[in-house]
């Protein structure tokens, strides 16, 4: 067991977080004239005019359920990159900290890193995308923090978990396994293994299988230790009402979910073997999301011609170890027959 307190920077530790007039009472029902609203309302009287359940608390017994996960495991944020700057604020002290990133990687991990002056310890990805553990374990006694994303992107492989475990196992720090696309593989995932780490922090998205980009929401699965942390030194209104509204609307009709689900697998399926058919496509990857990463015979100019047809890919020529290669992202069926017939067309 991580002693979690120790890891917290001492200002967090001792922080008193800020006290919400919703945090002083969390009925539904009542006079409410304690948060300075508008009475009144504007669109919805009694609805929008009121702040949200800075904690959520409805929307995480409908996630409690789906992930049969007790919900003070559970955070919800504005989208996982909220987690992903929290932990760094809550556990990296600026100036000094370090974390740990695994280029080619999500490049949003860099970012809030950089933004809170926390020094980054690159330790790359073999040329076949895979995790150098011994390398990660090397380098983790001079880390605070560890960001793993599997499946990962650009490359959309997901890692061994022997490899993932080892890390947690032997790491004193804060392993952050981002799942964003896990939805889009059957193979085991990490929230399994919660009871057995406690310095594990898991992260779920709504805007990937889902389909919810728009409405900003992100998910932490972690100990209850980890979570309060969370909890403690996020905005108070983090999450709005209409989100939360619009998530337990899908919650309750998770077929949507599956079948959307279902129909992207398809399309990737369909993607890979016509790229593997072209000739100026000289590799396609393995991927277990819901893009397809290949290197291509003159990329930056097949880039360039789909973009002028008004077909927008993502350019990741000049990613560590991804010279050449674009990433698509699965699309409609027409979308991607459309990509697919100009692919042909540029090297024709």
């Amino acid at each position: 067991m991580i002693d979690i307190q120790n890891l917290l920077r001492p200002n967090i530790r001792k922080l008193k977080p800020y006290s919400s007039a919703r945090d002083e009472y969390s009925g539904q029902k009542g006079i409410f004239l304690d948060a300075n609203e508008n009475s009144f309302g504007t669109l919805e009287s009694g609805v929008l005019n009121r702040y949200p359940d800075p904690y959520h608390r409805h929307l995480k017994k409908g996630l409690e359920k789906i992930y049969n996960i007790n919900s003070n495991k559970i955070f919800t944020g504005n989208g996982s990159d909220e987690a992903i700057d929290l932990l760094i604020r809550a556990f990296c002290i600026p100036g000094k900290d370090s974390l740990i990133v695994m280029p080619p990687t999500y490049g949003m991990y860099n970012v809030a890193a950089n933004i809170n002056d926390i020094n980054i310890i690159n330790v790359p990805l073999s040329p076949q995308f895979k995790i150098r553990t011994d390398a990660v374990l090397e380098q983790a006694k001079d880390a605070k923090l560890i960001f793993i994303c599997s499946p990962n992107n650009p490359t959309g492989n997901i890692f061994n978990p022997n490899s993932i475990k080892r890390i947690a196992e032997k790491f004193d720090g804060i392993v952050v396994l981002d799942e964003a696309y896990i939805d889009f593989t059957d193979r085991q995932n990490g929230l399994v293994w919660l009871n057995n780490f406690n310095n594990l922090v898991v992260l779920r998205t709504f805007s990937k299988a889902w389909g919810m980009a728009n409405i900003r929401l992100g998910m932490a699965f972690a100990d209850p230790e980890i979570i309060a942390v969370l909890n403690k030194i996020k905005y108070p209104y983090n999450v709005n009402g209409l989100t939360c509204r619009k998530a337990m609307e899908l919650i309750k009709k998770q077929e949507i979910k599956k079948q959307a689900v279902e129909s992207i697998l398809k399309e990737r399926t369909k993607i890979i073997k016509k790229l593997n058919k072209i000739s100026g496509v000289k590799e396609v990857f393995p991927t277990e999301a819901n893009f397809v990463l290949a290197r291509y015979e003159k990329a930056i100019e097949l880039f360039n011609y789909l973009r002028n047809k008004k077909i927008i890919i993502r350019n990741r020529t000049t990613v560590m170890h991804c010279s050449d290669c674009l990433r698509i992202t699965v699309g409609k069926p027409q979308e991607n027959d459309k990509l697919l017939k100009e692919i042909e067309n540029f090297y024709n």
